[in-house]
């Protein structure tokens, strides 16, 4: 009996096996397109976590940029090399770059591939730009310290190290082609189907985390496409270093502007939202820190229109700059972040809704500050203008009245005589004296 136990038991585990590898087989594709920001960190990391959370085979990430920020692009090499799934650079499409920062995610992912048509290289490191717009070189300690770091990402995949400090060096590029016959790519492809044909039994030039170096089996996997999110087209464009500037400098005019021209609200209310997103632009910022600029932003709005009523104005503002923050703390197009698709497609509407409530509230706070600023004053003295009392000493044309059971000094408005017993009506209070008039002659009147 025994036997046939055993033998019914390796046949379920050969049943069970198939479908295990099936469902493991499947490849996340998403895409890079832009300057190397803090935005792109928060990027990679979600297209890994997702590929992660669903056991994925690999995933290919469709990399096109002219390079960016040095701080960025190590998180985003760290964060590669931590990746408990294969994550394979792919320089697309034909036209593309793998420029600079690009460069070294790129010697520091498990597989590289390019398609025709494109380049990857030119790494010489510079802190910026002149008045003039020449290149500021970076000091010989920072680009020796590139060099060193370049080279030991080569040596740790096993790629061409001579090639890759000549991308720093030499400010070399270099082709596909080239790329290849040098030993610093692995694949060049067409499209996604041809790499993973190609690619198909390679192993990763460096380990997997917890698994070490794997085999990818990529041939007839099932391919799961990771969009964009709104927020990354928005961001995409914003990070642009021509528009980024554009925004900055028309910020301060509207600013400047505004502040010369008070009263209108219009420039500097603008003007802010401009500094605001240039500011963003620059690329310091992740999701999560821009997201609280603009949130912060919006209640500025806010309390300002509660303040200095400008009859929406502010409101609008402050609304639309609220739903933006909120769009770009979490994430949609149902990529992962802090939340899950279906819970963020509620999210949204909570999000929206919540900026229309604070909006009217502050809206109706205005309207209120505005009424009161309008309203009659009804504290002090003021209070008894309009009241009617008795003369209980001759107004001649000053006097005694008595009035809600207290004596006043009261004088006739008029100049003339009113008698005791006569009622009279307060016009007006100058200190501690009342200005009143006959309550027969100004029925007469």
């Amino acid at each position: 009996m025994r036997p046939r136990f055993v033998l019914i038991a390796l046949l379920m585990l050969l049943m069970l096996l198939p479908s295990v590898h099936a469902q493991s087989n499947v490849v996340y594709v998403a895409k890079v397109d832009g300057m190397i920001t803090g935005y792109t960190v928060d990027q990679f990391d979600r297209y890994i976590s997702e590929a992660e959370r669903n056991n994925a085979e690999a995933i290919i990430i469709e990399l096109n940029t002219p390079g960016g920020r040095a701080d960025a692009m190590q998180a985003i090499v760290t964060r590669i090399q931590n990746a408990k799934v294969p994550v394979i650079i792919y320089v697309h499409p034909s036209g593309g770059m793998a420029a600079s920062a690009g460069t070294y995610i790129a010697l520091g992912s498990h597989l590289i591939a390019m398609t025709p048509g494109t380049v990857i290289g030119a790494c010489r490191p510079i802190l910026g730009y002149g008045q003039n717009g020449s290149i500021v070189e970076a000091p010989p300690k920072v680009t020796n310290f590139y060099v060193a770091y370049i080279r030991e990402l080569a040596k740790m995949s096993g790629r061409n190290e001579t090639l890759a400090e000549e991308f720093i060096t030499e400010d070399r590029s270099v082709t596909p082609e080239e790329a290849l016959k040098y030993g610093v790519i692995e694949v060049i492809a067409t499209n996604v189907d041809e790499l993973l044909q190609k690619a198909d039994g390679m192993e990763t030039k460096i380990p997997v985390a917890g698994k070490g170096k794997v085999t990818l089996h990529l041939k007839n996997a099932r391919l799961v496409y990771i969009e964009p999110s709104f927020r990354d087209t928005v961001v995409k464009y914003i990070t642009d270093p021509t528009i980024a500037y554009l925004l900055l400098n028309l910020g301060f005019i509207g600013l400047i502007f505004g502040f010369l021209t008070p009263g209108w609200h219009v420039p500097e209310t603008v003007g802010a939202i401009m500094l605001v997103l240039g500011l963003i632009g620059l690329g310091y910022f992740g999701y999560s820190s821009a997201a609280l600029i603009l949130i912060v932003l919006a209640m500025i709005f806010f309390i300002a229109e509660a303040l200095t009523p400008t009859f929406g104005l502010f409101t609008v503002a402050g609304v639309i700059t609220f739903i933006l923050g909120g769009i770009m703390l979490f994430s949609g197009n149902g990529g992962e972040y802090l939340v899950t698709g279906e819970t963020y497609s509620i999210l949204r509407i909570a999000i929206i809704v919540m900026a229309i409530l604070l909006g009217l509230f502050f809206l109706f706070g205005a309207a209120t500050v505005v009424k009161a600023h309008r309203k009659k004053p009804e504290a002090g003295r003021e209070e008894l203008v309009g009241e009617v009392g008795k003369v209980v000493e001759d107004l001649d044309p000053e006097g005694v009245v008595k009035l809600h059971g207290e004596l006043w000094k009261a004088e006739s408005k008029d100049g003339k005589s009113i008698p005791v017993g006569e009622k009279i009506r307060v016009a007006e209070v100058k200190g501690l004296t009342l200005i009143v008039e006959r309550i027969e002659e100004r029925r007469e009147e």
